[in-house]
Formats: structure tokens, C-alpha cells, sequence
């Protein structure tokens, strides 16, 4: 029978839910169990696929096209096992399902309301994962704070999904904070204790705290948090801040959290948790033996959230090749042909970011400029690569203003064109070509040196593509398609031949690497960047 975890939050928000739950969920895996992650979200659009990055943070995509919150990001990354569209879900979505259901009659004319219809959807959503007979355990992490209004009908569906269950079966983990006050030089559980009180109110009696806090927690203020807040002491887990969320597993493992659970759940402990790959990577992260320094030239830079899968696969491939990466984020719209050098020129590579729209793309296109002509390491993902391709042929072919019909739907050079199947699409939400399609890579390119093989697997959110009717003007001027769709024929990967590391990819990477399996172009474009470190040095 599986079972389930609901990890809530408390006082105030961003205290690091879906670390926790990747933590937990990392623990209870590396115990043998089969263990999934799933999402919540309170907000009413049906998924974040339409949101502006500087929301919300980066649109995570799964492998079966599901634009989803970046929390299924750090899941994946610390499991590395992959999510799907059962594993996040929102408030849009829910009252969609809710609503169709009343178009189409199935509620036999009864009033639809919050109470049973909504919290009966809520319910089914997380009880799919379970259902399926893949996993032994299915922790719901629930997005928001207790308290807030748009969070209350999930709130209701945990104390009547807990209740349906029973206690040994569904368990409540409450996320919240230990405030620490200079002036008066301690740690405060008061709110906490309101936190605690307020989700008593709604009916659920949390049966583990996971407290944030600066500072350690005392044995004295454990037993107090415990009295006042009706839990066991060893049920009072300290989650003090860590110099990286990788070390949170650790952290937990240490505070007994996994055992804790398993005891809550009357499931066996098996054996302990084999944490040593983990650890071996922590080893190697903590303990570079070299140091670099990357651009990542975006319009989004202002929210470093925008770009989080990037930025963590950076720390996966230095990791791997023993290296700190330490990123420089540079606005596309601060660039131009007069400070280029000044704002690239100290750097050892320079990855241009995906996005959308008009807004600094002249920018990333006077920054790849540069590193080719410099022979800086480049890599280019989605939008960088049509970047990389515009540029090449505006300077290189001499086609004159060449651009994306993104950009300009009349200029003369479409080298970057909409997809055939996207033109009559009118409709936003989820209808980009989203998710895992095949690539064939040639052999003898920089793209097979990293991947080592000819077939791969890439995830995708674009609408736009290379024009193949340009393909061998380029390949003949020397840049490469290294990577095609068998199916489509479509350019996914580019590369030049007579550079350090140029490669440009329609793909996302970086949605796919994780700390058990970094991204091997991530890997390959740090490892150049060692290289041309080297050079400068010497």
C-alpha cells in the first residue's frame, strides 16, 4: 500500500519546501524505497508555461511536455528519476477538471461546490502517483503558505485525505521558521506556534516540524516547540542553513528525519541509507582543484530563479571536473559592439540563455560575435542557438540583416523560421513543441565527443527553427549541424569546426542533468573553459 507525505509551510514563504522534500525523498530512496514528488501549486493558472520568468522563476519541462514549477527541477536533479504531468498540479487546473466535468453532466445536476467537488479533484490528483503501483511512497508538496486564502481547499483535501488514509498511512511534515532576534540575542517559537495553531484550526495536526533557523536549536527550545505544538521532541527536526542545497540531505540524515518518517509510517527502516556517491560529490564540489568564471547573458539575469536548471548543472559539470564555476550574469541588453570586450573579454566561456522576444537579442547576438572571433568557449541553448545562427550568417555568409521571424516576420534572411505546425496555432498555454524528441548526432563533432553516442534523447519548449533552406550555405562556410530529428529533419545541434567549443543547441540540456548524471555538453563546455583558463594564465 503506498504511502503518503504532505510537507506544508509556515510564517513565510520561500523557507525551501521543495528542498526538504527532495532531501527526504533522496533519504528514503537511497533506503530502497520507490519514491516520487509531486507539486501543488495555489495559483490559477493551469500550469506555469505562460507565466513571465520574473514571476515565477524558470518554466521546468518534463519528459512527456509538461510546463511545470521549478520545483520538479530540484526533484529530478536529487533523484534522478523523471517527473511527469501527475506531478504538478495547480488551482487553474483543478477547477478546469471540475468545470468540464459539469459541462459534460457527470455531477447529475447537483450544485458544484468547493466541498466535496473541489477537495474530491484535489484528492484524485494525489492519489494518481500512488495509484499507479510505481511507487512505495509519494510526498505532496503544497505550494504557498497556511493561511493563505487560495490555499485552504487543498489544506481541506490533506485533513480529509489524512482521515480517508489513516494516520499511519498519510503524515503531515510542517515546514517553518525559528526567527532569530539580534536585540534580544534568541530564537523565537512563537511563530511557529501560531503557524501550528493555524493549521489546527483547518483540522490537521502536523506530525513532524522541520524548523529554518540561523542558528542551532537547543534540547530546552525543542521540548518547548514540542509541548506547544503537540508533537514528539525527536519529531522537532532543525533545518539550520547550509551552504548549498545539497548538503540539506545530509543535514536531515544527521537530524534522524528519514527514520523519523518511516517510524510515523510504520514502515521498516531497512537498511541505511547509502549515501556515499552523494557524498562523493559534495567531496568534489567543496574541494575544487580549479576555478572559472562563465557569462550567462540573458534578459532575466535580475532573478537568477530564471535560469535555476543552468545554473545547477554548472555546479553538477564542475563537479565533475573538479572546477568552481562561479557565474557572471550579464544583462543582453547591457551589451553592445563598444563594451563587448569589456564585459566579455575577462571571462573563460560564455553560455548565451534562452527566451523570448525581442528584448536583448541584439545583445546576445554582439556577445557571440565576440567569442567566435575570440575563441572563447560558447554555448548556445534554444534561443542562444537561433542567436548563434543569426549572427553567422549576418557576419559570416554576409546575409544582411538575417534575423528570426520572431523578431521580424519580413526580413529578407529568415535563417531562423516558425515551424510548419506552429503557424496556425493561436492559442498560448502548452501548445510550444514541448518535451523529449529523438536527435541523431554525426560522428567526428564535438556534440558526439561529449555524448558518445549517435542517439540521443533532448527535452524542448520552442516554436521556432532553423531554416533547412539555408542548411548548406552554413555547413559549407563551416557551421556544422552536428545534431538532426530523424523524424523531422530538424537541426538540433550546431557547431563550429574551427573553434575551441561553439555549440549551439534548440534543446534544453540543462533540464535533464542531475548530480548522479551531469549534462555531458555542460560537462565538455566547462572543461573547455578550464582549458582556455589555462591559456591566458600561461
Amino acid at each position: 500500500m503506498t504511502k503518503y507525505i504532505f510537507v506544508t509551510g509556515g510564517v513565510t514563504s520561500s523557507l525551501g519546501k521543495g528542498i526538504i522534500s527532495a532531501s527526504l525523498a533522496k533519504l528514503l530512496q537511497a533506503r530502497g524505497y520507490r519514491v516520487t514528488i509531486q507539486k501543488f501549486d495555489p495559483y490559477i493558472n493551469i500550469d506555469p508555461g505562460t507565466l513571465n520568468p520574473y514571476e515565477h522563476g524558470e518554466c521546468f519541462v518534463t519528459e512527456d511536455g509538461a510546463e511545470t514549477d521549478l520545483d520538479l527541477g530540484h526533484y529530478e536533479r536529487f533523484l534522478n528519476t523523471p517527473t511527469s504531468q501527475a506531478n504538478n498540479i495547480t488551482t487553474g487546473r483543478i477547477y478546469q477538471n471540475v468545470i468540464n466535468k459539469e459541462r459534460q453532466g457527470d455531477y447529475l445536476g447537483k450544485t458544484v461546490q468547493v466541498i466535496p467537488h473541489i477537495t474530491d479533484e484535489i484528492k484524485h490528483n494525489m492519489r494518481i502517483l500512488g495509484d499507479s503501483g510505481n511507487y512505495d511512497i509519494v510526498i505532496t508538496e503544497l505550494g504557498g503558505t497556511v493561511g493563505d486564502i487560495e490555499s485552504l481547499p487543498f489544506i481541506e483535501a490533506v485533513r480529509q485525505f489524512k482521515w480517508e488514509e489513516g494516520a499511519n498511512n498519510a503524515i503531515v511534515i510542517h515546514l517553518t521558521l525559528i526567527p532569530f532576534l539580534a536585540a534580544a540575542g534568541e530564537l523565537k517559537t512563537k511563530p511557529t506556534q501560531h503557524s501550528v495553531k493555524t493549521l489546527l484550526e483547518y483540522g490537521i495536526q502536523p506530525d513532524i516540524l522541520v524548523c529554518r533557523t540561523e542558528h542551532r536549536i537547543s534540547p530546552d527550545i525543542r521540548k518547548k516547540i514540542a509541548l506547544f505544538c503537540n508533537v514528539n521532541v525527536n519529531a522537532v527536526i532543525e533545518s539550520i542553513d547550509a551552504s548549498s542545497i545539497y548538503s540539506v540531505p545530509l543535514l536531515m540524515m544527521k537530524e534522524n528525519l528519514d527514520k523519523t518518517v518511516l517510524s510515523k509510517l510504520k514502515l521498516p527502516a531497512k537498511n541505511e541509507p547509502d549515501m556515499e556517491s552523494w557524498k562523493d560529490f559534495l567531496g568534489r564540489l567543496k574541494n575544487p582543484t580549479s576555478e572559472v568564471k562563465i557569462g550567462l547573458v540573458g534578459k532575466y539575469v535580475e532573478l537568477p530563479d530564471a535560469y535555476k536548471s543552468i545554473t545547477e548543472a554548472f555546479i553538477h559539470a564542475g563537479a565533475k571536473n573538479e572546477c568552481k564555476v562561479r557565474v557572471e550574469y550579464i544583462p543582453s541588453e547591457s551589451v553592445y559592439p563598444e563594451n563587448v570586450k569589456e564585459k566579455l573579454g575577462h571571462l573563460d566561456g560564455v553560455l548565451v540563455a534562452p527566451g523570448f522576444g525581442s528584448r536583448g537579442i541584439e545583445g546576445k547576438i554582439d556577445a557571440i560575435k565576440y567569442v567566435r572571433e575570440n575563441n572563447i568557449p560558447f554555448f548556445g541553448i534554444c534561443l542562444g542557438m537561433q542567436c548563434s545562427v543569426i549572427e553567422f550568417g549576418r557576419n559570416v555568409l554576409g546575409l544582411a540583416n538575417a534575423n528570426t521571424t520572431e523578431i521580424d516576420e519580413n526580413n529578407p534572411h529568415p535563417v531562423i523560421n516558425m515551424m510548419e505546425e506552429q503557424k496556425n496555432i493561436t492559442a498560448k498555454g502548452g501548445t510550444m513543441r514541448l518535451g523529449a524528441y529523438p536527435c541523431d548526432i554525426k560522428k567526428g563533432t564535438k556534440a558526439y565527443s561529449a555524448y558518445g553516442k549517435t542517439h540521443i534523447s533532448e527535452r524542448h519548449r520552442h516554436r521556432y527553427e532553423f531554416n533547412n533552406a539555408y542548411l548548406k550555405q552554413y555547413e559549407e562556410a563551416g557551421l556544422t549541424a552536428s545534431g538532426i530529428n530523424p523524424e523531422s529533419n530538424l537541426v538540433e545541434i550546431v557547431e563550429l569546426k574551427n573553434h575551441p567549443f561553439f555549440v549551439g543547441s534548440q534543446f534544453h540540456p540543462e533540464l535533464k542533468s542531475t548530480v548522479a548524471n551531469p549534462h555531458p555538453l555542460f560537462v565538455k563546455f566547462v572543461a573547455a573553459a578550464i582549458e582556455h583558463a589555462k591559456k591566458k594564465t600561461s
